[in-house]
């Protein structure tokens, strides 16, 4: 979209997307995991395919071992397309059309010279920066149409025999966890493999198929046709959305709305397209409050509703509230209504006036009043993803949305200076803050932040790339450490650094895994930076443990207590781990299908 300055107002000009810009959408969407390792092309083209060094230098990406990874001439997030070669700011793209089964209405070059529509479609409250967003809709449409074969099905065949297996092997990991569920909980939102029947969680309102539509990237990614289709099947006839529960605004937006955007954009059918938008319609009224920022809580018949409990003053997340910003942003650009992307906006301009202790951001603040609800601040749980969908929301604008990159390096910052720490036995790690006062541990799920600061290690400025760089390689060693000081090589959920604990979970009731992706995301996104080979073969560590103790006769489980010997399961295979972890863990190929890089630290395409 473009947002146009007049008189004092924004206004929307135009919205478009490029090629481009849905690709890297549907890497960040997509979630990362083990096929990311394996399904994706190893090709040097692909090497540097999470940075543009634009002055040619190299990263030092090992700095606990003092090896330097010399990186390689860059291509950055514009080789992905050539048809003609595609030239901005004097890179062109080296992709042959063929890499990318997505054909345009007309040629870049028509495009190009086309003239920006001046047609209002709306008017947005607040006041953005006007670089903000002109790079997300400054673009001529793309019509995303079947691709010729399932990526990963031809293309990207691994380098050596190891790669090869190991890919097959996480293929056939998705395959299983897939059929279990469809043997055992088919329509139900998860699988409980133990007792063999599905989980209805009311987390998602009333609505059906979470695995299901978690799972149609990966299948299409791995070239799992049969099952694919299965899937889009149960989409078009079963996937009901008149339903009238209480649901998680987040949860449904991120599994829900962002499964059938990224299915829809791999596949161009329309189904996942209609149903994506009808269910964003439905999310509106949880915005219905005097701030605009949304209650966690929505029903799906139309009202926004208190939350359990019954308090409608209930604080609102900050992971939850932030991580709306990718999927709003493209529900604006398919049905060319504003209201979505206004609505994350105004969600960005109230945080950006409020105070912020030490430049940090409390994880929660009340919808009513606007003011935040305590100073606990964590980029794990209640925090993580909102840090997570601000670089990323910036580089999916083509890196012009100033806005969006100067709240994630202001954020950065703050965090780098307050809470990243080093223990005493040498190991990085970003503690919590609870009112001035810090709390040394880690969440499972902040070991995202690994991948997440590595990616934006490029374009936080010269001073500070090699450092930034360095930093997201020592939380992700930090997060290999608490895997591997475990008997069963699986990470607990929360591992601390204080009374003598060193990356592991002295309290019982920290000790679980819930077959969570942050740990092998991180490993991907450090992989495709550096080609260090140590981070594919981490990512095979995990998924040896998944096999050994995840996996059972019925499905894949979590673990109660991953220091035990004596295993024993959660009864659930959730639809994350379909949708991330597996896809997470595969990289290595000879040739350069870019949306196969989805499927490969460990070797899929």
């Amino acid at each position: 979209m473009v947002f146009k300055m007049l008189a004092g107002k924004t206004s929307v000009v135009a919205f478009r997307l490029s090629l481009l810009q849905i690709f890297i959408f549907l890497l960040f969407l997509g979630g990362l995991g083990f096929g990311a390792l394996l399904f994706f092309p190893e090709t040097t083209r692909l090497k540097r395919i999470f940075q543009t060094n634009l002055d040619g230098s190299t990263f030092n990406t090992d700095s606990m071992n003092g090896e330097s990874v010399q990186s390689i001439s860059p291509i950055g997030y514009y080789s992905l397309i050539e048809s003609p070669p595609l030239d901005i700011g004097g890179l062109r793209s080296k992709f042959q059309r063929s890499s990318f089964n997505v054909k345009h209405e007309q040629s870049i070059n028509a495009r190009s010279q086309a003239k920006v529509s001046t047609e209002h479609q709306g008017q947005v409250n607040n006041k953005v920066n006007a670089g903000a967003v002109v790079s997300i809709l400054s673009r001529s449409p793309v019509r995303v149409r079947n691709c010729v074969a399932p990526y990963g099905a031809n293309y990207g065949k691994p380098s050596d025999p190891k790669s090869q297996e190991r890919r097959e092997k996480v293929k056939e990991m998705m395959k299983f966890a897939w059929d279990s569920y469809k043997r055992y909980a088919w329509g139900e939102n998860e699988l409980r493999p133990l007792s063999k029947n599905g989980n209805d969680d009311r987390t998602f309102g009333g609505l059906k198929g979470a695995s299901i539509i978690d799972s149609l990237d990966t299948l299409y990614i791995m070239g799992l046709d049969d099952e694919y289709q299965e899937a889009k099947e149960w989409v078009e006839n079963n996937l009901k959305l008149n339903v009238g529960g209480e649901a998680s605004l987040f949860e449904v937006n991120i599994r829900y709305v962002g499964g059938l955007l990224s299915a829809y954009y791999l596949t161009g059918e329309e189904v996942f397209k209609r149903k994506a938008v009808e269910l964003g319609r439905k999310l509106l009224p949880a915005f219905n409050t005097p701030t605009g920022i949304p209650h966690g809580v929505v029903n799906l018949a139309g009202d926004s509703r208190r939350a359990p409990g019954g308090d409608l003053r209930r604080s609102s997340v900050l992971a939850e509230v932030g991580t709306l910003h990718l999927e709003f942003v493209h529900l604006s650009e398919l049905t060319k209504d504003s209201i979505y992307i206004e609505k994350v906006m105004n969600i960005r301009k109230h945080l950006n006036q409020l105070d912020k202790p030490h430049g940090l951001y409390p994880n929660a603040l009340n919808p009513v009043s606007g003011n935040w609800e305590q100073h606990f601040v964590s980029i794990g749980a209640l925090g993580d993803s909102f840090y997570e969908y601000l670089i990323k929301s910036y580089l999916m604008s083509d890196r012009t949305d100033e806005e969006a990159k100067k709240m994630y390096y202001d954020a950065l910052e703050a965090i780098d200076k307050n809470l990243v720490q080093r223990s005493p036995g040498g190991l990085t790690y970003v503690a919590e803050w609870r009112g001035g006062v810090l709390d040394h541990r880690m969440d499972h799920l902040a070991c995202f932040s690994g991948g997440m600061i590595g990616i934006g290690a490029e374009h936080g400025g010269p001073g500070s790339r090699q450092h930034q760089l360095d930093l997201a390689a020592n939380i992700t060693h930090t997060c290999h450490e608490a895997y591997r000081r475990t008997p069963t090589m699986l990470g607990p959920e929360v591992f601390r650094f204080d009374d003598g604990a060193e990356a592991t979970a002295p309290r019982v009731n920290e000790r679980h895994y819930l077959l969570r992706p942050e740990v092998v995301e991180s490993y991907m996104y450090m992989w495709r930076l550096t080609h260090d080979p140590k981070y594919r073969d981490w990512g095979w560590e995990v998924l040896e443990a998944l096999e050994q103790h995840c996996r059972i006769a019925t499905g894949f489980s979590g673990v109660i207590d991953v220091y035990s010997h004596m295993i024993q399961h959660d009864n659930l295979q959730q639809s994350f781990f379909l949708a991330e972890t597996l896809k997470n863990c595969t990289q290595e190929a000879e040739d350069t299908h870019p949306v196969g890089l989805l499927a490969r630290l460990i070797g899929l395409l």
